[in-house]
């Protein structure tokens, strides 16, 4: 019998955990919502075919289902297409720039050779659509820079590709072996590219490739050497005017960006910069979250298959909280209570619940609650409460009278 265990790949948050992930979750809708953006919230399962539109998604790591319909149905391995989907499809155009965050718990299936590997994950992000342009792309870095400072996460870099400038210098390479470069360099594969039946110029040009990594102004001197072509001009462009920006608007978050433009992913989910943000506690190294622009995809989803442009990203929170776990921001205990209601007598239960009631009815969040023992000695009672943080204690009488008194001076709310 395994009544007692979750499933494979499924945990439980127990109390202290879920006032942890709270924290965490209430610092990042705070900074969201500072900078204009509103919550949506999109269904957790959806149509196979919406999940695969936008080549993103490897098919093998959707939990699928089929309906009495004979319908695939999948549930959601990240938000984006779903948010794009309910954008384009319930928003009027006119309605656009659309400032967009979530909060919500995501799935993906390890595979078979990780059975038991978490398949349940949460996440929070933002999505910027209707927006282009160097601006908007500074915006969203700006907000991911003010939701890690809210966290208190300090020693973090902010990988930063340009997915459309990366192709632009792969352009030069025959097409039958283009797609192994681009694995190889989005894998860091130095062995791939030496096996590939490649001319000695071409196999230079690929293995520099790897060297395009560094602070932004060595990325962009390294550039000079390359012989770019003319579809990577406006990315090119792009890209100077976002680094510009975040360096005269954040030059602390600035000097956090390791510019990487062998940063690619092996779809072609991204048109424009892509990001990651890896974290750093003692020796390890942690993928806190991603994102890019990605002016394709939403078009996938249109009716008329109007284009519209979109950026954001995506934190994980789980990854958030190991992270913090190794500092002193995170809540230590759960929230203590603010009162006991102790009925003096049997006879006094009924007045005890109508206190306790009349407590809760205030504005702020007061924490009430009711002492279901037998009556006990007074002392017992205050040790009680002592150990439990409770602030306060009222004792009822059957008559509705009440006596207070402070228990713990600093108990936390």
């Amino acid at each position: 019998m395994t009544v007692h265990q979750p499933p494979a790949g499924a945990r439980d948050l127990l109390p202290l955990d879920v006032t942890q992930k709270q924290w965490i979750e209430r610092r990042l809708q705070d900074a969201f919502r500072r900078w204009g953006y509103h919550r949506i919230i999109t269904s957790t399962l959806e149509r196979l075919d919406t999940l695969m539109a936008g080549g993103a998604i490897d098919r093998r790591t959707v939990v699928q289902f089929q309906n009495n319909d004979d319908e695939l149905l999948g549930l959601r391995p990240e938000l984006t297409a779903s948010i794009a989907r309910a954008a384009v499809s319930r928003l009027s155009d006119s309605s656009f720039p659309q400032r967009l965050y979530y909060n919500a718990n995501v799935f993906r299936r390890s595979g078979s050779s990780a059975y038991g590997r978490q398949q349940e994950f949460y996440q929070a992000g933002v999505e910027l659509l209707g927006a282009s342009g160097p601006v908007a792309d500074a915006e969203v870095l700006l907000l991911l820079a003010d939701s890690l400072n809210r966290l208190g996460v300090e020693d973090v870099q902010v990988v930063l590709g340009e997915a459309q400038l990366t192709r632009s210098l792969l352009e030069p390479f025959p097409e039958p072996s283009r797609t192994a470069i681009r694995a190889a360099i989005a894998d860091l594969d130095y062995v791939a590219i030496a096996t590939l039946e490649l001319s000695p110029q071409l196999r230079d040009r690929a293995l520099s490739l790897f060297n395009l990594r560094g602070t932004p102004d060595e990325v962009l001197q390294r550039l000079q050497a390359f012989q770019l072509p003319e579809s990577a001009t406006a990315a090119l462009d792009n890209l100077t005017a976002l680094l510009k920006i975040l360096k005269a608007t954040q030059p602390g978050f600035y000097e956090q960006i390791v510019l990487d433009l062998s940063l690619i992913e092996t779809f072609n989910y991204y048109t424009g910069i892509v990001f990651e943000v890896v974290g750093h506690s003692h020796s390890d190294r942690q993928l806190l979250g991603k994102g890019g622009r990605y002016d394709d995809l939403l078009e996938l989803y249109h009716p008329q298959r109007q284009a519209c442009s979109g950026i954001g990203f995506s934190l994980n929170l789980e990854d958030l909280h190991h992270l913090l776990l190794g500092g002193d921001q995170l809540p230590e205990r759960t929230p203590s209570s603010d009162w006991l209601v102790v009925p003096r007598s049997p006879e006094a239960q009924a007045a005890a619940f109508a206190f306790a009631a009349q407590l809760r009815q205030k504005e702020a969040l007061i924490r009430v609650e009711l002492c279901l023992d037998s009556p006990q000695e007074a002392q017992a009672v205050r040790e009680s409460a002592r150990r439990r943080r409770i602030a306060q204690i009222a004792w009822v009488a059957a008559d509705g009278t009440q006596e207070t008194e402070l228990v713990n001076s600093s108990a936390e709310g």
